[in-house]
């Protein structure tokens, strides 16, 4: 007999959701990609839009380096000498020499001494925090860092966690000094670059702070940033919102594989000590498959394109079409977040309209995010806008095009 009991408690609660409006609803899916042709970059087919080929400006692949000829090579080769799979986690047989040499080359990317991987950049900020933070720990984080550092802070249980009014360094430093002799030890967390904004840590400033307030605490200050959507997209060589910030004393730098370099899988890098530690302490890497030697192999040739000069003329192609649409977007008066980062938030300050905005974009061919409460809040709404070096001037064109045709229908 079918125990169906949950099943109506579950149907209750998806039905909650949907009455709040805050059911994301069925995943469009993705069943082809037309090639960047002419002045048109590459287009995407989805399944229930016939006829359709999508214009991309929701994508994380800030560079375009997921469609790069020698990357995908790259994650080919390997895949006819390794396989598909790894085939166990790493300290049993699952380290393959494609993950080690990724791991040594995003050390020294990032100039640390160590690097290790994770599935993903969820999974990497759920496995580095729980086995840094006990009960001695004060955990402090910006107030919109993302969930995953939300839910990490939550598994830890720590000492004391406070928030921190976003990008507010002046409250950092009162919490701080407040919770001096209350603790052995702080972890400062926060994200690099704010997904939902395109807006960027000052990782100067809280360095500063926390080599101030170091010896106020019997085992120090450190910090970890999440920095998944500022590696390869921000900074002068694509090293991100450390880079750009010139920031020193940072201690460790979570990102993802999966963003501007295009592939899949997460990573943290710091000193040895502390890669040593978690390799021996962290669930989500001891007891989980890492990524496939393939993707190891892509993600390797995605660094090299970075770190080289193509990488740079892509990182100015990016920053140069970034500026032409938030130039077209204040010349037709809509209100935006200007940033150095290719997310382009459009604050639309409404939910209905937010989500007639997207329609309308839908309805000419154009993928974008609509963001409401809770992910952002109240009174924040937003269509975000990502920018990539796969789009041409055509392609911003047209899009500032369909926004000013929307802005006229709608007056």
């Amino acid at each position: 007999m079918a125990r169906l009991k949950i099943e109506k408690r579950l149907k209750q609660k998806l039905r909650k959701l949907d009455e709040k409006g805050l059911l994301k609803g069925k995943e469009m899916v993705v069943v082809g990609i037309k090639p960047a042709q002419g002045k048109r970059g590459p287009r995407y087919v989805l399944r229930g839009f016939p006829g359709i080929a999508f214009l991309r400006m929701n994508s994380n692949s800030y560079l375009g380096l997921s469609l790069n000829p020698g990357v995908i090579k790259a994650e080919e080769t390997a895949t006819e000498k390794f396989g598909v799979g790894p085939g166990a986690v790493r300290f049993i047989s699952g380290t393959n020499s494609h993950h080690l040499a990724l791991e040594e080359k995003l050390a020294e990317f990032h100039r640390r001494e160590a690097a290790m991987i994770f599935s993903s950049a969820y999974s990497a900020i759920m496995g580095v925090m729980t086995p840094l933070i006990d009960s001695d720990t004060i955990v402090i984080s910006d107030a919109l860092n993302h969930n995953s550092i939300i839910n990490a802070i939550r598994l830890s249980r720590p000492e004391a966690k406070e928030i921190y009014r976003h990008l507010d360094t002046g409250d950092l430093e009162a919490i701080i000094k407040r919770f001096v002799g209350k603790g052995s030890r702080v972890l400062i967390v926060s994200d690099g670059i704010f997904s939902m904004r395109g807006d960027h840590a000052p990782l100067d400033r809280i360095a500063e702070i926390a080599d101030r307030y170091d010896t106020a605490y019997r085992e120090g200050i450190n910090i970890l940033v999440d920095d998944s959507h500022g590696v390869g997209a921000f900074g002068k060589t694509g090293r991100g919102t450390e880079e750009f910030t010139r920031a020193q004393g940072i201690d460790m730098i979570v990102a993802t594989l999966g963003k501007s370099l295009g592939v899949n899988g997460g990573y943290i890098t710091a000193s040895a000590v502390i890669i040593d530690y978690l390799r021996e302490t962290a669930p989500f890497y001891i007891y989980s498959n890492p990524i496939t030697p393939a993707e190891a192999a892509a993600a390797v040739k995605a660094l090299e394109i970075l770190d080289s000069r193509k990488g740079r003329d892509l990182l100015g192609k990016m920053r140069r079409l970034t500026k032409k649409f938030e130039a077209g977007l204040l010349a037709m008066e809509y209100e935006i977040i200007e940033s150095e980062h290719p997310i382009v938030p459009l604050m639309v300050r409404d939910t209905r309209k937010t989500a007639e905005m997207v329609r309308y974009l839908i309805e000419n061919g154009i993928l974008a995010t609509g963001l409401n409460y809770p992910v952002v809040p109240r009174g924040d709404e937003e269509i975000r806008f990502q920018v990539s070096a796969d789009h041409t001037e055509y392609d911003i064109g047209y899009v500032l095009e369909i926004l000013n045709k929307f802005k006229t229908k709608s007056e």
